[in-house]
């Protein structure tokens, strides 16, 4: 074979840009320091969409000259990888619990995307100086459940940070048990949290606190700079992408279950999944952290959590803001915003395509019903898209024990519908585009991952498949949104999940 032609085969060299804006900032703000090798690599999982989101080719992963599995397992670096830790500091559980960091995440570097600057992050990658006596490592199980989290969050069109991928290794670990480890490569504009800011301010470090909000206005928020008040402006700015994020949570019955300040993203994302869980039956007081014993991020207490951690990050920013006023000016949009936010939601989860004075009042007393059935969240808003005014509707109110609850709430609901002219195809239609099929309930993350402790990743290979088209019917798939099993009652996760 000529050398023309022998090239022809071969594939075409990736050009990789790197920005490591983040990087720039110093050494205040994060350690620089490898990733501790990871024995005998092998590939768990690989999400093609955040492939394309960072423009990597399509065989990305099996190429020679990428050497992804060492790079995502962090035995190896691509030119213009910056690995290092960033530290940052927090109040956990409401208490102030000082400096913190990053434990067992190593940041890699800002790859220059077609869709913007994004941060790459290995997540389980061994001890940094912010490990405070833990060993650095991710396990298996954890790093599935958020890989399949970050992915799911992401179809559903929450803003989340996104996984590249999940790579593990025999290599043990000690948690509860002993199981393998894992690293989940995380990507997102920008990993920075509520506790970076805290960090500087507790510190004193008022220069490198300026510098930190300096950063994420002319880098993520520079509209913020052209305000009469920028930090105000960038206070203004969490808060009202905190009140969507929580109202998005809400209305899809997601719960967080470790929301500290330092698990708040500075951009409104969802960020850091550890123990969190999708509503089965329907408990507002449901907390799906085995180790919350008050019970403080229970489901409904979310949003009120986040408006706490709100105050927090405007105390962080107080001395970049100037005065308390200020502060909590910035901060009064939180309460309107989440309302109207939630309601419009919940609006369009009942396919209501105008607006009405009770519309707020129709959702409650579903929601009310529900809870008081314990009545499947996903499972019943999604059947809902089947009602018809006047018919037997017994697809849903099947659902419920108080069958006379839900009638007399259905021919509210059916009156609702008749003075807006609704008409049942279309509005069947739009529901089932904001009320999902498919969310990533516990039992199916714990199936995959006793699959994967076997050696078996086709079922989370495929259950990423199905959560990628959360509101698709997929009538092969069907199984994926039954109602859960009786063992999947007897799942715990912890923090250290």
């Amino acid at each position: 074979m000529s050398d023309a032609l022998h090239d022809l085969e071969r594939p075409a060299p990736v050009e990789i840009g790197w920005r490591n804006r983040f990087a720039a900032l110093g050494e205040a703000f994060a350690t620089e320091l490898p990733a501790e090798p990871l024995p005998q690599p092998h590939w768990v999982a690989r999400s093609d969409a955040c492939a394309r989101l960072l423009g990597l080719p399509d065989d990305w992963w099996r190429r020679d000259d990428l050497r992804a599995l060492d790079v995502f397992s962090g035995n190896a670096l691509w030119q213009g990888m910056r690995p290092r830790a960033s530290v940052y500091s927090g109040h956990q559980f409401g208490v102030w619990a000082g400096q913190l960091g990053d434990g067992r995440a190593l940041w890699l570097g800002e790859i220059d995307a077609p869709g913007g600057p994004h941060e790459l992050q290995l997540k389980g990658s061994g001890r940094t100086p912010y490990s405070r006596m833990g060993d650095g490592r991710a396990v298996l199980r954890s790093s599935i459940r958020e890989f399949l989290c970050s992915e799911a969050m992401y179809a559903l069109g929450i803003p989340t940070t996104r996984a590249l991928c999940v790579v593990g290794s025999p290599l043990p670990v000690r948690r509860e048990e002993l199981e393998s480890a894992a690293v989940v490569t995380r990507v997102a504009p920008s990993f920075i949290r509520f506790g970076h800011f805290e960090h500087f301010a507790a510190a004193g470090q008022h220069d490198a606190l300026r510098r930190l909000a300096d950063f994420v206005i002319d880098h993520h928020l520079p509209a913020c700079r052209d305000a009469a008040e920028p930090y105000a402006a960038l206070l203004e700015a969490a808060t009202r992408s905190t009140a969507e994020l929580m109202a998005q949570w809400q209305a899809v019955g997601f719960c967080h279950g470790v929301m500290n300040t330092d698990n708040m993203s500075i951009l409104g994302l969802t960020i850091d999944y550890g123990p969190f869980g999708f509503l089965d039956a329907f408990d507002p007081a449901h907390v799906c952290n085995h180790s919350d014993d008050q019970g403080r991020y229970a489901w409904a207490r979310q949003p009120s959590v986040a408006y706490w951690n709100l105050h927090a990050l405007a105390q962080a920013l107080l001395p970049l803001v100037g005065s308390s006023e200020r502060a909590l000016a910035a901060l009064e949009p939180y309460k309107d915003d989440f309302a109207r936010a939630l309601t419009a939601r919940l609006r369009t989860k009942l396919g209501l395509a105008t607006e009405g004075e009770g519309d707020g009042a129709l959702a409650d007393d579903l929601l009310r019903a529900m809870a008081a059935d314990r009545v499947d969240f996903t499972i019943a808003f999604r059947r809902l898209a089947g009602f018809v005014p006047g018919a037997a509707n017994d697809a849903v109110r099947d659902l419920f024990i108080e069958r006379a609850a839900f009638d007399d709430w259905a021919a509210r609901y059916a009156a609702r519908l008749q003075r807006e002219a609704s008409v049942d195809a279309e509005r069947a239609a739009r529901m089932n585009r904001v009320n999902p099929k498919y969310v990533l309930r516990n039992h199916l993350a714990e199936a995959a991952i006793r699959h994967a402790r076997g050696g078996d990743f086709d079922e989370t290979r495929r259950l990423l498949r199905v959560l990628e088209r959360p509101y698709d019917e997929q009538p092969e798939h069907a199984a994926y949104a039954d109602f859960p099993p009786d063992w999947a009652s007897t799942i715990e996760v912890s923090c250290s999940s």
